[in-house]
């Protein structure tokens, strides 16, 4: 129970982290400079980073679960 509350203070740091520099980099760079960092669309930043790393969390498992299924199956036919 510790490690997850842990864990999940972790997170939440992480993306309160985040979101500051992110605001940060905003009001003291020239704009050329945050749509090559952040790209042209700017808006919301930090919930596209958490889309994009939940796609990539789901694509990461997906592929590991159809691997340990085909590992499995494979050995159970046997």
């Amino acid at each position: 129970m510790k490690r997850a509350f842990w864990i999940g203070v972790g997170v939440a740091a992480g993306i309160v982290i985040a979101a500051k520099a992110s605001s940060y980099v905003k009001a003291h760079t020239p704009q050329q400079a945050r749509e090559f960092v952040f790209g042209p669309d700017q808006t919301n930043v930090p919930m596209s980073t958490l889309q994009s790393l939940w796609a990539d969390f789901n694509t990461y498992r997906a592929q590991r679960e159809e691997e340990l299924n085909r590992l499995y199956i494979d050995r159970n036919a046997r």
